[in-house]
């Protein structure tokens, strides 16, 4: 079998895997009691069923193990296997984690030390670690210590899991999210010919899909926990493609893969901080909730983050791509600098952090009025 034969059965498989068995989760949630019931946080006015996840995840374990005996020999080096079984260990700790809690709502210390352990099993189990970095005006990938590299690691897996955790918000939010960002790392992982990669998203892109049929508005179930904690678990793995291996990435691209959860959750800890809330109090206040103020509908809202995470997905592939150049760096600091200029921009206009003060808005203001006068006299 072929590697491309390979990744679209591998796909589909998953795809079909997702499509039957989530019903059977629908009724496994009810029937333990994981359902999400309304109140004044949540858009939802009715009793859903979580764990959503689970159909997710056994979609892509499934799917893993149907084409695994078709694998050609010589497609994955030692590295690659780790790759592939530190996150099919770590991914399964992460599930387990949300699981109990879309039943019996754990505490968020006890989910976080579940993210930790699941990192750790990723990071000194298997060896997978950011080990090379490529830093802008910098000569080539510079190696890092392991004393820096392994805590590096472990906040990067626990940092991304909950930036996907924190935007499953909408129905179909952060699955849409997550596939935009997983076929992102597939189509850079197919560029550079990195084959595990590309097979892992695969399975992962038709689990997905196949999840959003039952999730997307109106949602016939949430992903809950166990699938938000198990994407972003699964988008931190794969994204640390950007770091190791590939000479050719620079230390942007991963960021701009999962721009929309970093940034969302980067606001969310600005906005909680000038507002003196403690940064892990939950509130209205999220790219989806402002949206959804400015009057667009839950649909609507959905397509608009999922267009700002393609545009965020497109950046990276390009930014990846032309990285070789002789001014990659320049072409590098340029991206971070519109992005971020634009980013607050948006965000001072939908009232993400604060809906009074607007700094960048007011100061462009007062340069056009002041224009405006130097003309008129």
């Amino acid at each position: 079998m072929t590697e491309v034969v390979l990744y679209i059965v591998g796909f589909i498989i998953s795809l079909c895997l997702a499509l039957a068995l989530t019903p059977f989760v629908i009724k496994f949630a009810y029937k333990v009691g994981a359902i999400d019931k309304p109140n004044h946080r949540k858009v939802h006015t009715r009793i859903m069923p979580r764990l959503g996840g689970l159909g997710i995840y056994a979609a892509f374990i499934g799917a893993y193990f149907a084409v695994k005996p078709f694998i050609p020999d010589g497609l994955l080096r030692s590295y690659d296997t780790n790759l592939i079984n530190a996150l099919l260990a770590g991914g399964s700790i992460i599930v387990v984690i949300g699981a109990l809690d879309d039943r019996f709502e754990l505490s968020a210390k006890v989910k976080l030390l579940g993210q930790i352990i699941a990192a750790c099993v990723v990071v000194l189990g298997f060896g997978v670690k950011i080990d090379l970095l490529n830093i802008p005006f910098g000569e080539a990938m510079q190696p890092i210590a392991s004393w820096i590299s392994i805590p590096l690691t472990i906040l990067w897996i626990v940092g991304v899991t909950n930036a996907i955790n924190l935007i499953d918000g909408l129905d179909g939010l952060a699955a849409g999210v997550s596939g935009i960002a997983i076929g992102t790392i597939m189509v850079m992982a197919a560029i550079m010919g990195f084959a595990p990669v590309v097979l892992l998203s695969a399975l992962l892109l038709g689990g997905i899909i196949g999840f959003l049929v039952y999730n997307f508005h109106p949602a016939k179930i949430f992903m809950g926990d166990t699938g938000s904690l198990f994407l972003g678990f699964g988008l931190a793995t794969l994204s640390m493609l950007g770091f190791k291996q590939v000479t050719i990435v620079s230390f942007v691209t991963p960021l701009l893969i999962i721009g929309v959860p970093l940034s969302d959750t980067f606001f969310a800890i600005v906005r909680r901080w000038v507002n003196k809330k403690p940064i892990f109090a939950p509130d209205k206040g999220h790219l989806h909730h402002c949206l959804r103020e400015l009057g667009y509908s839950h649909r609507k809202t959905v397509l608009i983050i999922y267009a700002i995470a393609s545009f965020f997905g497109i950046c990276a592939i390009l930014q990846s791509t032309i990285v070789q150049s002789t001014a990659a760096n320049w072409i590098t600091f340029a991206v971070i600098v519109i992005l971020v200029f634009v980013l607050q921009i948006g965000a001072e206009l939908i009232g993400i952090v604060d809906k009074t003060r607007r700094p960048v808005l007011n100061f462009l203001q007062r340069i056009l009025m002041r224009t405006e006068q130097s003309r008129s006299k």
